[in-house]
């Protein structure tokens, strides 16, 4: 309740106490007045002849009080009439005082329920909001893990890859030169497409072409006439450019150029594999096999310097036939051949400079196919292969890698 109300109830309080001294004053008035008319009858019979002379003073002493009396009732009449106005209006003020306090009341339940509907769905808000935060944070926690996950593998395969990087290059400025050569390769090329470009333009008209020279050299690689005693194979075909070999394997050895061109070995090159590839040429005549180095990249080394050699004397004409018998071996002479000789993805395939078979047959027939086009087929046999078939006997240039019957091993990590 606010003062206003209260002050008001208290001014209606004093009205009641007001009106009631009021009626008990008049009450006292009107009670005095009745006695004093009933003296003055009892007077008015007992009054003698001898006391008429005094009653008329006396009736005029009386006659003066009455006219009082007259007066204040008519006073009194009028006073009611005012306090009722106070008192209609005190309860006017009530009655609106007391719809006042209904109303107040009425709103304060209604404010009462809607605070508590408020409540209600400001709960309802905060547990959906507390679902909401919990699924996404489950869910973020998910991809938490599964992106760790996919960083440990990556990291684990990394570490695996810098492994296979160490243990596959032979020495640190292998590995330096490996960074450098991707530069070298990107000059070289522009510099090819440049020459290439510039001898498109006709500046002068061409040359008449002179007519070709007949090749002294395809006779040397028919089978020589067998002599008395020890046939010599080696120096009977190889005998013109056994001082250019010989230069070749002297300058692998001693002088190892990491930054060549494409199909010149990249490599450093021992004197155990220098044995071999010169065992090879001259004891063996270029067909033949060699014990294998117990690697399947040392062994794509020795391959890869009598592949070099082979470009050196006879150029382009050289293919290069690669048998295994799994794909996984295949590739792993793949990136072998690609790391020493620096060649790339385009020099691999059917009618390119290398070519991968794994059965003798499909590489027998290919090698059959190159020589009727007057290219010179170079059959490399893998020594995982246990038996070497016939077919490929037949032609002049072919090495077999020989395992080691006392060594017992698996290629499954040689690269």
């Amino acid at each position: 309740m606010n003062p206003e109300e209260y002050h008001n109830l208290e001014l209606t309080d004093d009205l009641w106490a007001s009106q009631e001294t009021q009626n008990a004053t008049d009450e006292q008035v009107e009670k005095s007045s009745v006695e004093m008319e009933d003296e003055t009858t009892s007077d008015a019979e007992t009054i003698t002849p001898a006391q008429e002379s005094t009653t008329s003073s006396s009736v005029e002493m009386v006659a003066q009080p009455e006219a009082e009396t007259t007066i204040l009732e008519s006073q009194q009449a009028q006073s009611p009439s005012q306090e009722n106005l106070v008192v209609i209006e005190a309860q006017q003020k009530v009655a609106e005082l007391q719809q006042q306090k209904q109303t107040l009341i009425t709103e304060i339940a209604n404010l009462q329920e809607s605070s508590k509907i408020l409540q209600a769905q400001l709960n309802q808000t905060q547990m959906a909001m507390g679902k909401l935060m919990q699924e996404a944070l489950s869910g973020l926690e998910q991809r938490k893990q599964a992106l760790q996950i996919s960083v440990e593998q990556l990291e684990r395969r990394q570490e695996r890859i810098r492994k296979e990087m160490r243990t596959t290059f032979a020495g640190a400025s292998q590995e330096l030169a490996i960074r450098v050569q991707g530069f070298k390769d990107y000059l070289t090329g522009s510099l090819q497409d440049l020459a290439a470009c510039a001898e498109q333009l006709e500046l002068i008209p061409p040359a008449k072409p002179e007519p070709e020279k007949p090749v002294v050299r395809e006779r040397e690689f028919k089978p020589p006439e067998p002599e008395s005693g020890i046939p010599q194979f080696g120096q009977q075909q190889f005998q013109d450019s056994t001082k250019q070999i010989r230069r070749l394997i002297d300058q692998y050895r001693t002088k190892p150029d990491y930054y060549g061109p494409p199909w010149q070995l990249r490599r450093t090159f021992e004197p155990v594999h220098a044995e071999r590839v010169s065992n090879w040429f001259f004891t063996q005549g270029g067909r033949g096999a060699l014990r294998t180095m117990g690697s399947r990249l040392q062994n794509t080394l020795i391959a890869s310097a009598i592949i070099s050699i082979l470009h050196q004397i006879y150029g382009n004409r050289v293919r290069t036939l690669v048998i295994a018998n799994s794909p996984e071996r295949l590739g792993d002479w793949r990136r072998g051949l690609q790391d020493c000789l620096g060649i790339g993805r385009p020099d691999f395939g059917p009618d390119r400079g290398v070519a991968l078979f794994e059965t003798p047959e499909a590489a027998a027939q290919k090698a059959d196919r190159l020589v009727k086009a007057n290219q010179l087929p170079l059959i490399i046999i893998d020594d995982s292969e246990d038996k070497i078939s016939l077919s490929l006997l037949q032609f002049p240039l072919w090495l077999a890698f020989a395992p080691d019957p006392k060594v017992i091993r698996s290629y499954d990590d040689d690269f």
